[in-house]
């Protein structure tokens, strides 16, 4: 899920920097300090979106830098469990298919693209169902279910799993022949429903017409 987050650090600012705007360099700063970054708690950090304010800055004894209270925000992306997400197929291997979403790559195990049995087809990086001949293969757009989410410190160290196997998920083709079927399905019970609501009315009119010539 993206979301901005409005945040509060100390930003260093060396003497050779001084004079210069100071939402200018504390901006500069922070894109250094933050992004790309991944925390247990933002999720990855895409970029420093905005410098909201700059307190006056504070001497060290010792250190010729001044050091400012910032306010600032940044746009994330913190994927949670069971959220639903849709991305591109970069990679595919005997084992599963890797999915872009976003700033990261997600995970579905073979086991969890489709109930068919799949193989693998090397020449072709694609994996095939064997009954239905589904194909997922690079560049396919999905859509998918966070299962496992697991976002460690540092630069690109986040791991998520997927599923498709679950009703209106997987390759957006897919998908899209599923609800055709499923408004065909409700359209023969409407029609079964209108035919079995007129058959009791039509037998009613027989009676009272005899009744009359009678």
């Amino acid at each position: 899920m993206y979301e901005i987050i409005s945040l509060v650090d100390t930003v260093r600012i060396p003497p050779e920097k001084f004079g210069e705007p100071i939402e200018k360099v504390a901006m500069e700063i922070l894109i250094k300090e933050y992004e790309g970054i991944i925390d247990p708690d933002l999720g990855v950090v895409i970029c420093v979106v905005d410098v909201e304010n700059v307190e006056a800055g504070k001497l060290i004894p010792g250190d010729g830098a001044a050091f400012h209270k910032v306010v600032f925000s940044v746009l994330t992306f913190k994927p949670i469990q069971h959220e639903i997400v849709e991305g591109e197929v970069v990679e595919v291997v005997d084992f599963g298919a890797f999915i872009r979403l976003g700033p990261l790559d997600g995970l579905c195990h073979v086991s969890q693209i489709t109930d068919d049995f799949i193989s693998y087809d090397s020449k072709r990086s694609a994996l095939i169902g064997k009954e239905t001949g589904r194909i997922i293969q690079e560049n396919d757009k999905v859509r998918a279910r966070i299962v496992a989410v697991s976002i460690g410190g540092g630069i690109r160290s986040g791991k998520l799993g997927l599923t498709m196997r679950q009703p209106f998920l997987g390759k957006l083709e897919w998908i899209e022949e599923e609800l055709r079927g499923a408004k065909e399905e409700v359209k023969e019970k409407e029609e079964v429903e209108e035919v079995k609501e007129t058959k009791p009315v039509a037998k009613k009119a027989k009676k009272k017409k005899k009744a009359k010539k009678a």
